[in-house]
């Protein structure tokens, strides 16, 4: 695996919103260094958008897929992202416009 950066963007969903999921997502982002952003998405979904090494990422996803205590998340859907230089230098929450 190569350290070099790169950025995905995943769909969480199931039980997500209401119960701190952006919260524990900024959380683990902050802890595993990784940049990006999370919201929540009118369909009830949580979108997390993350720029890390391949190992990050990958850790990245089993905490989404996980969640928070009280959260039941039933899919995480994960697909190759560009890196956009707006978000590179903070893991930030986000809104839906």
């Amino acid at each position: 695996m190569t350290d070099q950066q790169q950025a995905k963007r995943f769909l969480v969903s199931g039980f997500v919103q209401g119960v701190g999921f952006r919260y524990f997502t900024q959380r683990v982002a902050e802890r595993l260094n990784l940049h990006g952003y999370v919201r929540n998405l009118r369909d009830g979904r949580v979108e997390a958008y993350a720029i890390g090494t391949p190992k990050q990422l990958d850790d990245f996803r089993a905490e989404l897929q996980r969640g928070p205590l009280v959260a039941n998340v039933m899919k995480v859907i994960e697909e190759e992202d560009s890196i956009h230089p707006q978000y590179a230098g903070a893991f930030v929450i986000t809104y839906d416009a």
